[in-house]
């Protein structure tokens, strides 16, 4: 028996089985597996199923030492498309997704990862390798996202009068204090500390909007927002989508309630970013537009809060914008995010934001990369000083940086930039999707030969072989 293999996979033919399949039940295999992907026909393939669909494999799960390329591998053949097929409906050649298969081009252009992710109908996360099991640490303990998990999902939560026991709730001051320190922790990029701390906060907001009445429950659902908004946020850079919908959305509807306009817009750029993180880059730029006629009626009167919101909304605009391709929409909301920028006239850290002028030139190298435009962004990136910023933004320029060398084959500058954020914001690097890529590649190419550097970082990323 012979045995196809894929980086690390290992697929089994079993036995052929004796079938002939009429041009009928073709056409229905074809319509069912790639009708989603625009422009499939009955004539993309030449009258007979895709190789792999000849017969029937055994294909065990992926591993996580996987890189991009190895797993797009790893789904096309599972879905039974040869290179060519799959090729042929992102528009592209064989050759290029052989080299991206092979680890000789690191694909981490998200709009084209999202076109590959809809012909294997699998989500963008699934070729990202997401979600990203976090490593026990002092901070963290030994309960991680599975302790957040439940106290998110906890069924109590659907009604006051599904509690079976009521705890005594905190001060407001107590309550908002704790919601401040999380973001702080966030910012500073203590995840193992955050995701320890997040479902006694969430319990503690909970209580206290269960037990408050007027102003003081307006005030507590705000905590409860802005709670909520901290695990999306969260969530979200360790892959946990669909968990950070439901955060996102709860939050979202709590600061509705609340009706202050400052914490909605907050809440709305959450929103987005989970629609990011799911591949809705289309979705989230309408929502962006939507969220901007919102506060658009408060910006003649806007405090430097109120100015952030709306700015760095615009920032999660122009990361949306340009994942989907539509370089002018980018460029629009940019310069708006400058403009806000401007009338503040400082970088700022007004409500857990770190929004102002040196966010605004972070965003338009993040903005240039997705767009392709790796000379812009090798343009850009060094001269952007990001000392002023909390860690988390440091840390996610640093990686930016890193992705621009990489374009341009400077693997050691690459490192050396990751290596860099490493000393300030270890987790950081250790659990965004794009450092771990970037670092599983490398370890391909080395060749079984890394250098002492790179095995260590591979080592405490966990991406090693």
């Amino acid at each position: 028996m012979t045995t196809a293999r894929i980086g690390r996979s290992y697929f089994q033919p079993l036995p052929p089985q004796d079938w002939q399949v009429p041009r009928e039940a073709l056409d229905s295999v074809i319509a069912a597996t790639y009708g989603h992907c625009a422009g499939t026909t009955r004539n993309t393939f030449p009258g007979s199923l895709p190789d792999s669909l000849a017969g029937r494999w055994s294909v065990p799960d992926a591993p996580d030492t996987l890189t991009i390329g190895e797993r797009i591998a790893w789904k096309r053949r599972r879905r039974g498309m040869s290179q060519g097929v799959l090729a042929g409906l992102v528009g592209r050649t064989e050759d290029w997704l052989s080299k991206v298969e092979n680890n000789k081009i690191h694909l981490d252009r998200l709009s084209v990862l999202r076109s590959l992710a809809d012909c294997l109908d699998v989500s963008v996360g699934d070729l990202l390798g997401e979600p990203t099991m976090m490593q026990w640490s002092p901070d963290s303990g030994t309960r991680t996202v599975p302790a957040l998990r439940e106290a998110l999902l906890d069924y109590r939560q659907l009604s006051p009068f599904l509690s079976t026991a009521e705890d005594e709730p905190v001060a407001l001051p107590v309550l908002k204090s704790s919601v401040d320190d999380l973001w702080t922790a966030y910012q500073e990029s203590q995840f193992g500390y955050v995701v320890n701390r997040l479902p006694a906060v969430l319990s503690d907001a909970q209580t206290a909007v269960r037990n408050s009445t007027g102003d003081d429950r307006d005030q507590a659902r705000q905590a409860l927002a802005l709670t909520y908004q901290a695990a999306a946020t969260l969530l979200t850079k360790l892959g946990e989508t669909d968990l950070a919908w439901i955060s996102a959305e709860r939050g979202f509807h709590l600061a509705q309630d609340a009706g202050n306009p400052v914490v909605l817009g907050s809440l709305f750029r959450s929103l987005t970013h989970t629609l990011l993180a799911t591949g809705r880059y289309a979705d989230a730029v309408r929502l962006v537009e939507d969220a901007a006629n919102f506060l658009e009626p408060g910006l003649s009167k806007a405090t430097p809060t109120y100015l952030s919101v709306y700015g760095t909304l615009f920032l999660t605009g122009s990361v949306a914008a340009s994942r989907s391709d539509n370089r002018a929409a980018a460029q629009t909301f940019l310069t708006e995010a400058d403009s806000a920028a401007r009338r503040i006239g400082q970088d700022a850290n007004h409500l857990w934001t770190a929004f102002g002028p040196t966010n605004v030139a972070i965003h338009r190298v993040q903005a240039a990369l997705e767009l392709g435009d790796v000379q812009v962004a090798m343009d850009l990136a060094p001269g952007v000083d990001t000392s002023s910023l909390p860690a988390e933004r440091r840390a996610r320029h640093a990686i930016e940086t890193a992705r621009a060398y990489n374009a341009w084959n400077r693997t050691d500058d690459a490192m050396a930039a990751l290596l860099n954020a490493e000393q300030f914001a270890p987790e950081q690097i250790r659990y965004h999707a794009a450092s771990r890529n970037l670092v599983r590649t490398w370890v391909r190419r080395s060749r079984g030969t890394p250098s002492h550097q790179l095995t260590g970082l591979a080592r405490r990323m966990q991406v090693a072989e």
